[in-house]
């Protein structure tokens, strides 16, 4: 009877293990073991970057590189579990373990590299403006004095025009992109600005083909890069899987899809680790 007690014992502890073991995956650790699932935070809300379509979906550069990265680690596209990572709650979400890495145009700044890491950079984005495409009164970043430039309630972009480059700017306050767009196709406001790849984002969406161009001023750089948590190994293997999707082509086929038919110039490639201020 002892015998028998001490081998149920041990079948309980056992079985009690391997069960901690299957729940002990936490969104910010080793993604290439254990669990297969991956956790990635984009944004839902930006075509060509990052949007969750009406038929659940999911499209965008940010989304391709995600995917493609999220192979050399291991996962295949089944695997994915796509979570919202808006602006203001990223660095949240690594710190947490909420997600396991973002790629949601996250721009690599000095006060964003003291909470979490990045790897990359895999694009170098600028600020640039969005007129119709038969404006040709705005040809350099000074012509948007006296304009109506579009502003997105809680973004920078616009104030950084009108008080660096344009003062005579006439700054319009609207909620969202969308609403930018309406009015910029409806004359009531000349300009829309941003980070360029997303306005060639928008501007590449079926509805607003030929309607829009990209004034091609660099007036910032982004360098857009992908989150991890602080100290994680992620950060290494993540840009060895980015220098691969470059040296494939898999890179530039990733821009011309997302981000062609808005007539965007991307560039090369930034190089990994190298910080273009």
């Amino acid at each position: 009877m002892k015998l028998q007690k001490v081998t149920v014992a041990a079948a309980a502890a056992l079985m009690l293990s391997l069960t901690a073991a299957g729940c002990s995956s936490d969104g910010g650790g080793d993604t290439s073991s254990g669990d297969k699932k991956v956790t990635i935070g984009i944004k839902f809300d930006q075509p060509g970057i990052g949007l969750k379509t009406p038929d659940g979906k999911y499209t965008g550069f940010d989304v391709d590189v995600a995917t493609y990265v999220a192979k050399e680690l291991g996962h295949d596209r089944g695997d994915i579990v796509w979570k919202e990572a808006k602006s203001a709650d990223r660095e949240t979400l690594l710190q947490r373990g909420d997600v396991d890495f973002i790629a949601a145009s996250y721009s690599i700044t000095p006060k964003r590299a003291e909470k979490v890491d990045f790897a990359g950079p895999y694009l170098l984005a600028h600020q640039d403006v969005l007129i119709r495409a038969d404006d040709d009164s705005i040809k350099k970043p000074e012509d948007l004095n006296n304009k109506k430039l579009c502003s997105v309630t809680g973004s920078t972009s616009a104030q950084n025009v009108k008080t660096r480059i344009a003062p005579k700017a006439q700054l319009q306050e609207y909620g969202g992109y969308s609403e930018c767009l309406t009015g910029l196709e409806n004359k009531v406001i000349d300009a829309l600005t941003t980070d360029n790849v997303i306005l060639a984002g928008y501007a590449a969406q079926p509805e607003f083909k030929g309607k829009f161009k990209l004034g091609g001023f660099k007036m910032s750089n982004e360098n857009y890069g992908i989150g991890v948590q602080k100290g994680s190994d992620l950060k290494a293997q993540i840009n060895t899987a980015l220098e691969k999707m470059v040296k494939d082509g898999s890179w530039a086929a990733a821009v011309k899809k997302n981000f062609g038919p808005a007539n965007f110039q991307s560039g090369p490639a930034p190089k990994i680790g190298v910080i273009v201020s």
